[in-house]
């Protein structure tokens, strides 16, 4: 609990994504398609239009052998949303996924949509102006492990370690709220740029894919300083491996799956993501005595320090405390983290967001923690984790009620290249 413009596609392009503008841009865009190559070239130009120089530079970080999301620190503003692909066969997939990666390009670049004629739905919600800005927008696409079933004929091509995420002891899952063939993150400074992304992706996928579960999260600025704070009032993701690294992120985040160990050789770049939503029951929380509540994360409330330190990042010495008189053995943060050798490769790059959903059928507050965390493998690092976790205190203060298990694609080499080419090659 304690972190450009594309160029104009060719009427190739066009013809192969039709299934799903037609049914993204609503009945203006169908009277358009039928109305032959140049209204279709306008349709095209929202999701590409010119390529001036500063919007390609603007967009450097989209292009890479990771997908830029993973590693950004966290933003104030986080959409998470499951989806059902609805594509009916491995082809309308691809296209799907051409798409998404085209939209995300130009969303994260930023640019001026094209200008459609004067009959037609425009191009753009325009919630973000005229000229649609890249915001520090990052757009992190995973898939499932429902996707490798008999649809798109890719069960050979499954991720080693990918699988459905289990109820460990202490969850109460909601089906509802868990799983799906697809996930996405939409992070950004702002809210408006993260709902913007949103509704452009929707429209431009709605013949591919459903929606099956979203949930919207944000962060606030530190207080005073430091690790922003959860809704329990303490601050979280204090403690996470320096990913900088280049040796600590090969060893805990980015899966090498033409380097052996049984994984595809397309996963290479990729990493494994873990998406917990776990109410808090906040009410009941505030009741709890502070000497309480911190004995339970180890922590300080006010500093974030361990109970053995005086300063945020200041490191627990747990082992000048072996019987836990003041750091307890069963807090949260020596129960995460031991931090013996024994552990260290059990370490996560964890992500926390807060939620709002205002009151429950009876009245209380609904609120709590979108829980993400990425890792090299789930069962080694997040469900180890996990089960060391069983039954500490805090379980009487939290509900995870859902989430999902997914592999984040890797990234996109560059204009030629999209999410996905290498599962799908």
């Amino acid at each position: 609990m304690t972190d450009t413009h594309g160029p104009v596609a060719g009427a190739g392009d066009l013809r192969r994504r039709g299934f799903l503008r037609g049914a993204a841009l609503g009945v203006g865009a169908v009277g358009a398609v039928a109305g032959g190559a140049a209204a279709l070239t306008g349709a095209t130009a929202s999701a590409a239009g010119p390529a001036p120089a500063p919007a390609a530079r603007a967009n450097a970080d989209f292009h890479g052998p990771h997908q830029a999301g993973v590693t950004r620190p966290v933003q104030q503003s986080s959409l998470f949303l499951s989806f059902d692909v609805t594509a009916a066969d491995r082809r309308e997939l691809t296209e799907l996924l051409h798409i998404v990666t085209d939209r995300a390009r130009f969303l994260t670049g930023g640019g001026t949509p094209a200008a459609l004629g004067i009959t037609d739905s425009p191009s753009d919600s325009g919630t973000l102006g005229p000229k649609v800005p890249g915001d520090g927008l990052t757009v992190t696409v995973g898939v499932g492990a429902s996707l490798f079933d008999e649809r798109f004929g890719l069960k050979d091509r499954k991720p080693l370690r990918l699988s459905t995420m289990p109820a460990f002891e202490d969850d109460d899952l909601q089906p509802d709220w868990c799983h799906g063939d697809l996930s996405l993150q939409l992070s950004a400074p702002h809210p408006d740029t993260a709902l913007h992304a949103l509704r452009d992706i929707a429209r431009h996928t709605r013949g591919g894919m459903q929606v099956r579960w979203r949930l919207d999260g944000f962060t606030s600025p530190p207080r005073p300083s430091g690790t922003p704070r959860n809704h329990m009032g303490f601050k979280d993701g204090t403690s996470n491996p320096d990913i900088s690294d280049p040796a600590t992120a090969n060893e805990l985040l980015w899966v090498r799956g033409a380097g052996g160990g049984g994984e595809p050789a397309w996963t290479t770049g990729g990493t494994y993501q873990v998406v917990r939503t776990i109410r808090m029951l906040v009410e009941f929380w505030d009741r709890v005595s502070i000497t309480e509540q911190e004995r339970m994360f180890g922590r300080s409330r006010d500093t974030g320090a361990p109970l053995d330190g005086t300063r945020e990042f200041d490191t627990p010495r747990f082992a000048q405390d072996p019987t836990g008189d003041v750091i307890p053995l069963d807090s949260h943060i020596r129960v995460a983290n031991p931090r013996t050798a024994r552990t260290d490769k059990s370490r996560i790059l964890r992500r926390g967001y807060n939620y709002d959903r205002g009151m429950d059928s009876n009245g209380n507050l609904d609120m709590g923690l979108i829980f993400v965390c990425y890792q090299q493998d789930i069962e080694r690092q997040f469900a180890t984790v996990q089960k060391r976790l069983a039954g500490e205190p805090l379980v009487d203060y939290i509900t995870p009620f859902g989430g999902g298990y997914f592999f984040v694609l890797p990234g996109v080499r560059d204009r030629s290249d999209w999410l996905g080419s290498g599962l799908l090659a």
